[in-house]
């Protein structure tokens, strides 16, 4: 057992370190402020492409799949670089969308009502990834946009889900950071991938997240954490980066659910059953 995790620190230090390294030579951050004329509102765009294959794709060789990262309300779009970088090394373009302005009104909680009264909040967001996709095409139009991978913390998990069940003919993976409102989608042919906290302050809705028989059936994989819901992101301390990133390199880099779990263990890296991450 505590070789095992003594494998699993090595694996979280060492993807780590290669994405730094990676963030800091070959990836391009531009900073993009949109203004979405239809609806007069400004939508902020962190971008992130690795520059070898920006140029492969410019140069006709190469279709970058594209990955939009929704972020966790009041905390920023340029604070989630830890999981941008992860997928720009992998030759992904990246847009991180900052969902939620200074001016909007505070999410507020109506029990009873669907989505908790916030069904307004996720069709804002919804509309904000539609309308950048449609920027980004003028300005990158070496990508691909058919297969989208929606990421999203919070309440940024929760647009991503919304916005992955009213499009599932664009979207091919969803990665949620502790949604705690928007239902899972059902589709074995999308492939999803869930972070749980362990936060007595954040507690997930009944009904969001799919039974062990749904999520056998569909290939969801769910990651039950010790990690507290605000750490998600880049404020949270390097432990929790580090491990995040090492299942998620494994994730994109496999296909299969069943893959993803290592050989019966006491603890699991990934399982549909949901054990923690140490």
């Amino acid at each position: 057992m505590k070789r095992a995790i003594a494998v699993l620190v090595c694996i979280s230090a060492l993807v780590g370190g290669v994405y730094v390294a990676a963030s800091k030579w070959a990836i391009r951050h531009e900073t993009l402020s949109f203004l979405d004329t239809a609806r007069q509102r400004p939508v902020a765009v962190d971008l992130a492409v690795r520059r070898d294959y920006e140029m492969k794709a410019n140069a006709g060789y190469w279709r970058l799949p594209v990955a939009v990262i929704s972020n966790g309300n009041t905390v920023k779009n340029t604070e989630y670089s830890f999981l941008a970088n992860v997928f720009a090394a992998r030759g992904y373009l990246v847009a991180s969308i900052q969902q939620d302005l200074p001016t909007d009104p505070p999410l507020m909680t109506k029990v009873g009502s669907p989505y908790v009264g916030r069904r307004g909040v996720y069709e804002k967001g919804e509309a904000n990834i539609l309308f950048v996709l449609g920027e980004l095409k003028k300005l990158q139009p070496n990508a691909d946009y058919d297969h989208l991978t929606l990421v999203g913390h919070s309440n940024g998990g929760d647009i991503a889900m919304f916005c992955a069940k009213h499009h599932p003919e664009l979207v091919s993976k969803v990665i949620t950071l502790d949604n705690l409102r928007v239902p899972f989608v059902l589709n074995a042919k999308m492939k999803i991938l869930s972070f749980r906290s362990r936060d007595p302050n954040f507690r997930t809705d009944p009904g969001v997240l799919p039974t062990p028989e749904q999520a056998k059936a569909d290939g969801i994989d769910i990651v039950n954490t010790r990690f507290q819901h605000t750490d998600m992101s880049d404020r949270g301390p390097d432990s929790v980066k580090e491990k995040i990133l090492a299942t998620l390199d494994e994730f994109l880099g496999d296909g299969s659910s069943s893959e993803l779990a290592p050989a019966p263990t006491d603890n699991p890296i990934v399982s549909n059953a949901g054990a923690p991450l140490p």
